[in-house]
């Protein structure tokens, strides 16, 4: 990337914050798509989507003058947005830790992986994935749909890889549970 680009991004970015009008239409846009990928990402808990919508922003506002305009300013976003999930997940984790007692069972990785499921069948795996234990469901849907690795995953969520293998075990073997329970309906 050229360093015009980057200072082109960035300086864009700045005048979106001079501007009443300007903020307003960038954010109406940009909420939106936030929105939109942590909803995904929270199990379908709109009041969490929300409030995790919020938290990023207000964290994105306040380190404005971090954006380095490397990347696209919705992708920056999109980061934030991902780290205050994985905040989040951080802090449920410690609450739900003594409750995770789950039957190991592999499932096949195709239940979440990259063919576009019908509308009624992405309602079943909401749901599926809105009953498991928010460290689960955030390993399974950072490793299955953002794609990232194992060890990306646990570097995310701060765990050993070995760690996150077990959770990514436990988390598909629940998801099997609660999908096939929501599946038969």
């Amino acid at each position: 990337m050229h360093a015009a680009t980057v200072d082109d991004r960035r300086a864009e970015f700045r005048a979106i914050f001079e501007d009443e009008e300007r903020f307003r239409g960038w954010y109406d846009v940009a909420a939106r798509r936030l929105y939109r990928y942590l909803f995904g990402r929270c199990g379908g808990d709109v009041g969490l989507a929300e409030d995790l919508t919020q938290q990023a922003f207000l964290h994105a506002i306040r380190h404005r003058d971090g954006y380095d305009g490397r990347a696209d300013p919705m992708t920056w976003l999109i980061a934030i947005g991902r780290n205050v999930l994985v905040d989040h997940v951080r802090r449920l984790e410690r609450e739900e830790r003594r409750r995770l007692r789950l039957i190991v069972r592999e499932i096949p990785a195709e239940v979440l992986g990259s063919a576009r499921p019908s509308l009624d069948e992405r309602e079943v795996i909401t749901a599926a994935l809105g009953g498991l234990a928010a460290s689960q469901r955030t390993a399974l849907v950072l490793h299955h749909v953002d794609g990232l690795s194992v060890h990306e995953v646990a570097t995310a969520l701060g765990r050993s890889d070995g760690a996150v293998e077990q959770l990514l075990n436990r988390g598909r073997a629940r998801f099997r549970e609660l999908y096939e329970e929501a599946d038969r309906g």
